[in-house]
């Protein structure tokens, strides 16, 4: 707004127009602001504050376009300024699906960020900065904003498997670098360009490519599916476990990321969740639960993504899903890290005397190997041992460990009698294949994509459409068989799955 005469001149209605928008835009920045201190573990915690965040942000959009004109002509509302709030609500509804594993809230995301993109709302951050007075020359952090823009939509574009949309905005956001790094001459040009490598890698990790007839690539989906689950028969339901949390743990060194993604990570957490659907017909308002005595139920479990977590962030979190697990549920640890491994022989064979896998530390790695102890009397502290996880045997636990050192956990003792399964990694890729583990464990790609994989190991880079098409029907027929004898064993129950059920797969 103008100041003196001029402000006198605009009607009363306009100018409260402006400042009810100056309040909300404020109180919309406070309070998104305010999610970095909210705990990022735990569930009830922060849905209050996601609601008024949420209902904040809901009515200034709503305001925004409905007083467009006056706040054009009376505030001077640009349009990068809508894209940002635009892209606030994006970023809401990205760390939404990060607290909820409720994959649809990707769609309401990818909605926003897509709008800002087609309806050019920063497009003007560059040319208004030619042209404008001096003081806007002066400001790169507009741009930087345009292309941390970029980035978030990437990410969200990735969890979607939207690839031919990721293609064509690593291609803008090449654009954009360039134009910012010859514009400004920044210090951050040699981040902002690792940030273009990293997604490069990332969208080229999968080492199997699906044809269709012309040539074309096919992005295929590798999330839960309703027909991949077989069907339990009547009367076996009650008291079957299920799972309800997982940590996803990503610490493996030179591992293509993107983000904080690495390829295993993203690979895992797409094998947890079911495809999104639409969100107005199966959820509330984001942060509101639809009554006190009935908490909305969740399609997916519940998800902590951990990337290059210390050993106290990995033990907070991992407290967090033990104490808040429902009763009949199944806590599930996948581990994709670095292994540690002990020097010298140790007089005992204790669940601190094999190594474990790395947890991050500010030490120096050598070459990005494993980490060995410096002082033989003493266990490698910056290291999860696999008796670090015995407490948690206290209720069911799932154990996937993918490392050089996996077989650290291969004499896990159940304690204290609930079911415990340990599946581990084999510790080297067979002489036959070349180790391309910067792209992606071998093991993992089997527990996401098996016909990948196996592709993979078969020497194809290839496959057209139909054919792989054909090979998923039987491996889902193959796998319904498969839980089917296992769902009508006798010989294995509870008291089988109360002793550790211990799987080493062999190269």
């Amino acid at each position: 707004m103008s100041s003196g005469g001029v402000e006198d001149d605009i009607p009363q209605g306009e100018r409260k127009t402006v400042t009810d928008f100056c309040y909300l835009l404020d109180k919309s920045k406070q309070l998104f602001n305010g999610l970095r201190d909210l705990p990022q573990y735990g569930q009830k915690q922060w849905q209050s504050y996601f609601g008024r965040t949420f209902d904040v942000y809901t009515k200034l959009w709503k305001f925004q376009q409905q007083h467009r004109q006056v706040l054009d002509n009376r505030y001077g509302l640009k349009r990068w300024q809508i894209g940002e709030i635009a892209s606030k609500i994006g970023q809401l509804y990205y760390h939404y699906y990060l607290r909820t594993s409720e994959t649809s809230y990707l769609n309401e995301a990818f909605s926003f960020y897509s709008a800002i993109r087609q309806r050019s709302y920063y497009s003007q951050v560059n040319k208004e900065d030619r042209y404008a007075p001096i003081m806007f020359l002066e400001r790169p952090e507009l741009v930087v904003k345009k292309l941390r823009y970029y980035a978030r939509f990437i990410v969200v574009c990735l969890l979607l498997n939207k690839m031919d949309v990721v293609k064509d905005l690593v291609k803008e956001l090449s654009d954009e670098i360039e134009d910012y790094t010859h514009r400004f001459n920044t210090e951050d040009q040699v981040e902002w360009n690792l940030v273009l490598q990293e997604v490069a890698a990332f969208i080229e990790a999968d080492p199997v490519m699906v044809l269709n007839d012309d040539n074309t690539i096919v992005i295929t989906s590798n999330r839960l599916a309703e027909t991949g689950a077989p069907l339990l028969e009547q009367g076996m339901i009650v008291g079957q476990l299920s799972l309800a949390d997982a940590l996803i743990i990503g610490n493996c060194n030179n591992q293509v990321k993107f983000s904080e993604l690495t390829v295993d990570m993203f690979r895992m957490l797409q094998a947890l969740e079911r495809e999104p659907m639409n969100l107005a017909s199966q959820m509330n308002k984001p942060g509101m639960q639809e009554s006190a005595d009935k908490p909305t139920r969740r399609e997916n479990p519940h998800k902590y993504l951990l990337y290059k977590p210390t050993f106290s962030q990995l033990y907070t979190f991992l407290a967090a899903s033990f104490k808040e697990l429902p009763a009949n549920s199944v806590l599930l640890i996948y581990l994709s890290a670095t292994g540690v491994f002990p020097t010298g022989r140790s007089d005992s064979e204790g669940p601190y005397d094999f190594g474990g896998v790395l947890t991050n530390s500010n030490r120096d790695i050598i070459n990005g190997d494993a980490i060995h102890k410096r002082n033989q009397s003493h266990k490698e502290m910056h290291c999860l041992h696999p008796g670090d996880l015995y407490p948690f045997t206290r209720k069911p636990l799932f154990i996937i460990v993918d490392s050089s050192n996996s077989v650290a956990y291969k004499n896990f003792t159940n304690l204290f009698g609930q079911p415990l399964v340990c599946l581990l990694s084999p510790t080297a890729y067979p002489k036959a294949l070349q180790d391309q583990s910067q792209r992606g464990s071998l093991f993992t790609l089997f527990l996401n994509n098996p016909l990948m994989a196996f592709l993979f190991v078969s020497g194809l880079s290839s496959m057209r459409r139909g054919l792989w098409e054909k090979c998923q029907e039987y491996l889902r027929k193959i796998n319904r068989d498969i839980a089917q004898l296992l769902t009508h064993s006798r010989s294995i129950g509870n008291q089988k799955l109360s002793r550790n059920i211990s799987t080493t797969a062999k190269g």
